[in-house]
């Protein structure tokens, strides 16, 4: 624990599973909170993810696909979780060409960062892709998806639209701009 911040600390002291699925599982655990109450946290655990903000011919590659919990489809950067021990690196070239039939030469680490601290721990590792070649499209049976290609001004108009929504997605297009600003991605 970092000096000065035991206010701030909750010790676990139990924790029940409530739910055991194909990608998530979800728990409530019991804490003790510093100042000795105790308090009940429902928490999603997830295995993962990763994300690639791919570039081709000045045009970012986009999939869009339905989203269940949204109730219609959204365009969003190639993205998909980790298996069990899986470099992230490693699957995010893997996602890449399931999902757009492209592969790179080089994936470029420019962040990880978790998507929803407050309940989940799902942690998003995202890459950028240039320089890409043509591999083998090849999403997963379960999926159906449509891949697009778009100018940085046409990836605004999704934003203004709402077509485009999920924080990965946003960070790309904004880390996009940088590197077309700056020559230089945001790391």
């Amino acid at each position: 624990m970092e000096p000065g911040k035991e206010k701030l600390w909750e010790t676990t002291i139990g924790s029940e599973p409530i739910f055991d699925g194909k990608i998530i599982k979800v728990q409530i655990d019991t804490v003790k909170m510093s100042d000795g109450a105790t308090a009940k946290r429902e928490i999603v655990k997830h295995p993962g993810a990763v994300a690639v903000l791919a570039i081709r011919d000045d045009k970012l590659l986009m999939v869009e696909q339905f989203r269940q919990p949204l109730g219609r489809t959204q365009i969003e950067i190639p993205a998909g979780k980790l298996e069990r021990g899986e470099d992230p690196r490693e699957a995010a070239a893997r996602e890449l060409e399931e999902e757009t039939g492209y592969r790179a030469p080089e994936l470029i680490h420019l962040s990880s960062f978790y998507t929803s601290p407050g309940f989940a721990d799902e942690i998003i590792h995202f890459y950028a892709a240039e320089e890409l070649t043509q591999g083998t499209l090849q999403p997963d049976e379960d999926e159906f998806l449509e891949v697009i290609e778009m100018t940085l001004e046409e990836a605004f108009e999704h934003i203004r639209a709402g077509r485009i929504g999920d924080a990965k997605t946003l960070m790309a297009v904004y880390a996009w701009q940088i590197r077309k600003l700056t020559g230089n991605w945001p790391i």
